[in-house]
């Protein structure tokens, strides 16, 4: 079988990427169907997932309080968020289930706290942290094109600004 990009709603390219160069990031053999692989350039890290459909190429970080998605679960196109168990559609960017903590939807609708199977329910305690957690948004992710050349996995990533001399 030979991998294929994967995909995605063209609004939620990431910014800087329309006239990226590519840059080799992975062997395709190196990322089988259903694996997740985090890959960092600088400060940048992205997450590769061989999706059901294809592959796409992310931030590595939970669209709702950035924990590494690399770590989590793949199951078709969902990735399931090791940290509060959000589950969220790789191939249409939307979340498929907020978070334990709840909060806002992408579109800004509030989903209150919930607790996962054969745990204690969730008290939310008034104070800070509650309101913290109320107004937490939920983003959709950005994807970085992808595509596969010679049997290596190229992504479009935006181009660092050059570090500015200061002159004194």
């Amino acid at each position: 079988m030979n991998p294929r990009p994967a995909p995605y709603p063209a609004e939620l390219q990431a910014l800087g990427t329309a006239d990226a160069p590519f840059e080799e990031v992975l062997r395709a053999g190196d990322l089988p169907a259903g694996a997740l692989r985090r890959v960092s350039r600088g400060d940048l890290d992205i997450l590769l997932a061989h999706t059901a459909a294809g592959i796409v190429a992310t931030d590595d970080r939970c669209p709702h309080m950035s924990a590494p998605l690399s770590i989590g679960e793949l199951d078709g196109c969902v990735v399931t968020c090791p940290l509060h168990d959000g589950r969220f559609d790789l191939c249409s960017g939307d979340p498929v289930q907020m978070p334990t903590t709840g909060g806002l939807d992408p579109d800004g609708r509030y989903h209150p706290t919930w607790s996962t199977a054969g745990r204690e329910p969730k008290v939310d305690q008034p104070g800070k942290k509650t309101e913290a957690r109320r107004l937490t948004r939920v983003r959709r992710f950005r994807y970085y094109p992808v595509r596969i050349v010679n049997g290596r996995i190229e992504v479009a990533l935006p181009q660092l600004p050059a570090a500015t001399a200061i002159s004194v």
